[in-house]
């Protein structure tokens, strides 16, 4: 199994719009691409600065090629959409994660 991690660094001002949004719209547009198996949603505990909340949004799929799949043909109009609605309020990057026990 592998594990497409996002964490994203977002900032105090958007937070309630960004995870009302998170949960009500992007995760489930990026579940119904039938690539993911499941997913999770997490927030950091303790934020690395004042300046806003860390959340790591993990998305699970069977395997590598589910990933590049999701990469090619459904990311950059997700990932379009998030930057179009919170630009630099919401800042991300991704991580391969492989499941070894």
């Amino acid at each position: 199994m592998i594990i497409y991690n996002i964490t994203t660094k977002v900032d105090f001002s958007i937070h309630n719009n960004w995870l009302t949004w998170m949960k009500e719209e992007h995760i489930p547009a990026v579940m119904q691409t039938g690539m993911f198996l499941s997913n999770r949603l997490c927030r950091l505990i303790n934020p690395v600065d004042g300046d806003g909340f860390t959340y790591a949004i993990q998305y699970f799929a069977k395997d590598i090629n589910k990933i590049k799949s999701y990469k090619n043909d459904f990311a950059p109009g997700l990932n379009k959409q998030h930057q179009n609605l919170f630009g630099d309020k919401a800042v991300s990057f991704k991580t391969l994660l492989k499941v070894v026990a």
